[in-house]
């Protein structure tokens, strides 16, 4: 898993380094397509290997905050309208933001932090704050606790995997085919089960 976030980050990583993390986080917190969050796990697995430095974490940290703003922007100004009219043109339909628009009622400051966890949430919950007009201070600082919790979460998971990246590929690939024996022996036993009860349910 790590070793594909790795091959599909390293080209823009290579090229632009922190601002490739720090664009690609901004960008996706507002509902452009981008790979943010993989490039925050790249990234990080990058710095542990001594390829890039623990900046990645900062710039990763400032583009979740920004982006978010301009997502509070786009809902405050623009409103719902503008929302829901160009939001398809970048995979945000009317559903994706009336299920966001229900959890942030009855969440508050509490779903702005945590929503950064979760794809369309995460794009969504600037735009979606700015058009339930939520004082802009209070959702600042909930936003940017989130993302500090988001980047230090799969940052910090990242780093550790990245540290120790031959070793956990070493153990992966030494247990690898008896994961897979055992999970065959499971399926199928559960394929016979479920043959068995139907048969003697249907006799």
């Amino acid at each position: 898993m790590l070793s594909h976030y790795l091959i599909a980050a390293k080209p823009y990583l290579e090229h632009y380094g922190y601002l490739a993390v720090f664009v690609g986080v901004m960008l996706e917190d507002f509902g452009v397509p981008a790979p943010g969050e993989t490039l925050v796990i790249a990234g990080a697995a990058l710095a542990a290997q001594g390829a890039m430095s623990l900046l990645v974490f900062p710039a990763a940290w400032a583009g979740a905050v920004i982006g978010d703003n301009i997502g509070y922007a786009i809902g405050h100004f623009g409103g719902r309208r503008l929302v829901l009219r160009f939001g398809p043109k970048v995979g945000i339909r009317a559903s994706h933001v009336a299920r966001t628009e229900r959890f942030f009622r009855r969440y508050g400051g509490v779903l702005v932090a945590v929503a950064r966890f979760f794809e369309v949430l995460r794009q969504l919950n600037g735009i979606v704050a700015g058009i339930s007009a939520m004082p802009w201070w209070s959702f600042l600082a909930w936003n940017a606790l989130g993302a500090a919790l988001w980047v230090g979460t799969w940052g910090a998971a990242a780093w550790f995997l990245g540290h120790h990246l031959h070793a956990v590929i070493a153990i992966v690939e030494h247990w690898a085919p008896d994961f897979i024996g055992a999970a065959a022996v499971i399926a199928l036993a559960a394929l016979a089960w479920v043959l068995w009860r139907r048969h003697r349910d249907n006799p």
